[in-house]
């Protein structure tokens, strides 16, 4: 008679334990263990708990492959979901071995469950497990599909409705209440004020203040005193939302005529901008990509988005100020070239256009497109060719934890066709015409941010935080890579015989780049170090520089004035005719600002169930090498944020969206 010892642990998230009957069959290279109640004295698979319990055999089952799980009714109780974690099992011969699931099992459905060492296909040793593996993928491949989001554009998972989504990659009933709550409590105040709906335009800058009564963070408020002040303004194209489209001007473009009178005012006392141009503190913002996205009508109005070039100066005090603005890539007269010396409405409406050029940007390319639909790219390239074995489902799943249930939100209320952003002024097909344009100029080099920053040139700006701490970010990850990679592949051979690992960035580069060559993306793998670079990209996209680019989106969208989504009227086309009461016309009336207000507040909101990087609640691992891989790693970010919190106490306006402890695993938010 033999003994295996069984410890089965349940999930510790809401309505994670069952009162289900669970039965496992052991199965092993010399036969199989009778089907086995799992049944102690009292209640079994109680949330959080680990339940301890033996399967005999007749003799041993040698080497054990798959532990089989079954869940059947209890009584006449309705349908009564388990979220099984791991089961370790202690084998006669004194092997623990785990078995790691993580997902919820429903009434009459079986799992069966590989345990052990993580496995590339090639490691294989036994036909079972070979079997095992191709039959997983098979399945997987027919439930994860490919559609595209829009015609030219990247293809996402092919689910329609949220409810269709397999258990265990939805979110927690917990954390889809607390979302409903954030948005219903700000949604409900503004109600109860009659500001939800309302078509009243705000009346002045005090007036707008009122939003403030019901919410704010010390950021907002500090954005809502200081958005008319040059220096702040410059500020956020370093370290605000957008950070990574600001580059250093090495000469001006022909459509931009600045001449040296317009900005001597604005430079060092004796210098000249072609000699600033020299020391490399002339920066340049270019929206060029939105030239001709077509007029949007909303309500019967018609609206414009300024593809305009804002110039900027470092100055002596090394900050960096805005000295030049044009509206519209071609120069004309009704185009003018507008500076800080000018009616100070003229400028601050010129500032107002380009920051919702930028907004447009933001929201459509570097949020959405970059990181969450390419995010889902990753994601459902890992579900469809990576069984859960291995050494690379496992190093990458929890970094997709919830991705394709928030973005399935995201296609509808974002830029579904009742879609938030239709309350912008490029409305939602001119979002999507924007990612479309962003999609067939991006490269891999510009996802990969030492290549990123070097390519504008922005290796030594001062007080560019982003910079700073995201290469720093970089770096740790890429370490962590490195470390559980080249434990995996020994070799470069091993990367270019991993059939399964091929097919991944063979469908990513199909499905995501639509096999776009000039972009410079892999479609196969040759070499360890291209596998580590591309995994160090991927993991930093979704949590680091999803962060970077959603975390600060209520500090510095809130204050409309800062950065609007939505601009009522033309852009000015001459100087010297704007006054505050043109700027307040040219705001989201109340209703619209509410409604924009209660969306970044659930973007930004900080919920109790995150994930934050480099924690693995989930042990995934059976190894103690990689465990003591994901330690160090963990350590390194603890450091990188006492130093980021060391120099945020120096700081005037802190930057801490990228400090470790509010960066999420994943985007999932």
């Amino acid at each position: 008679m033999a003994e295996y010892k069984l410890q089965v642990s349940t999930g510790d998230m809401p309505s994670a334990g069952t009162w289900d009957h669970v039965s496992v069959t052991l199965i092993g290279s010399d036969g199989e263990s009778e089907k086995t109640d799992l049944d102690n004295f009292g209640k079994d698979f109680c949330t959080g708990k680990t339940g301890i319990y033996t399967v005999k055999t007749s003799s041993s089952l040698g080497k054990l492959l798959l532990v089989k799980v079954e869940k059947d009714p209890f009584l006449f109780f309705p349908e009564d979901e388990w979220y099984c974690s791991t089961i370790e099992v202690t084998t006669p011969e004194g092997d623990a071995i785990l078995f790691s699931c993580h997902r919820w099992i429903s009434r009459g459905e079986y799992v069966e469950l590989r345990g052990g060492r993580a496995m590339k296909f090639l490691d294989e040793d036994h036909h079972l497990l070979m079997e095992h593996r191709k039959k997983e993928l098979t399945l997987k491949k027919s439930l994860y599909q490919w559609k595209p989001l829009a015609e030219g554009l990247l293809h996402t998972s092919s689910f329609e409705q949220e409810s269709e989504l397999p258990a265990e990659i939805r979110f927690s009933e917990a954390k889809t209440d607390e979302i409903h709550d954030t948005n219903k409590r700000l949604g409900l105040k503004f109600k109860f004020k009659g500001m939800v709906g309302s078509t009243e335009k705000w009346e002045n800058v005090d007036d707008l203040k009122r939003l403030f009564k019901f919410e704010k963070t010390t950021m907002s408020e500090y954005v809502a005193e200081h958005w008319k002040e040059d220096d702040f303004y410059g500020s956020q194209f370093l370290n605000g939302i957008n950070p990574t489209l600001i580059k250093r001007c090495s000469e001006l473009p022909p459509n931009f005529p600045v001449t040296e009178e317009m900005v001597k005012p604005f430079l060092a006392e004796g210098s000249s901008l072609m000699s600033e141009i020299g020391k490399g503190n002339i920066f340049l913002y270019d929206q060029k990509k939105l030239d001709g996205i077509p007029t949007y009508l909303y309500n019967g109005e018609s609206l414009t988005v300024t593809p305009g070039l804002c110039l900027f100066y470092l100055n002596p005090e090394n900050k960096l100020m805005p000295i030049a603005i044009q509206l519209h890539q071609q120069p004309s007269e009704k185009n003018p070239i507008f500076l800080p010396s000018d009616l100070e409405t003229d400028w601050l409406l010129a500032k107002i256009y380009i920051k919702n050029a930028d907004a447009m940007d933001h929201e459509s390319v570097h949020h959405l497109m970059n990181t969450h639909f390419m995010g889902e790219v990753y994601t459902v390239a890992t579900l469809r060719c990576f069984p859960v074995i291995h050494p690379l489902y496992k190093l990458l799943i929890p970094h997709f934890k919830s991705t394709l249930y928030i973005n399935l939100r995201a296609h509808t209320s974002l830029i579904g066709p009742d879609g938030i952003f239709k309350i912008s002024t490029v409305g939602i097909e001119g979002m999507i015409e924007i990612m479309r344009r962003s999609l067939r100029e991006m490269t891999y080099s510009s996802v990969c941010l030492p290549e990123n920053i070097a390519a504008r040139g922005m290796e030594s700006i001062p007080n560019y935080y982003y910079r700073d701490d995201g290469l720093k970010l970089w770096s740790i990850i890429n370490s962590f890579v490195r470390a559980a990679v080249e434990y995996y592949y020994p070799s470069d051979a091993d990367v270019c015989k991993d059939t399964e690992l091929q097919d991944w960035i063979r469908e990513i580069f199909t499905y995501g780049l639509l096999s776009n060559k000039a972009s410079g993306f892999p479609s196969s793998f040759h070499s360890i170090e291209e596998l580590i670079r591309f995994i160090t990209m991927v993991i930093f996209t979704v949590s680091v520089q999803h962060a970077a680019v959603n975390s600060g989106q209520f500090d510095f969208y809130y204050w409309t004035l800062n950065a609007a989504f939505l601009l009522h009227k033309p852009p000015p086309t001459t100087k010297g005719q704007s006054s505050m009461e043109t700027i307040m016309e040219t705001l989201p009336n109340v209703g619209e600002t509410v409604a924009i207000s209660v969306l970044i507040n659930q973007l930004s909101g900080d919920y109790s169930s995150v994930i934050p990087l480099g924690q693995y609640p989930e042990k995934r691992f059976d190894e103690p090498e990689l465990t003591q891989v994901i330690q160090e790693f963990q350590a390194e970010l603890s450091y990188l944020g006492e130093e980021i919190a060391k120099r945020n106490s120096q700081l005037e306006v802190p930057y801490d969206y990228l400090h470790p402890s509010r960066i999420e695993n994943s985007v999932s938010i």
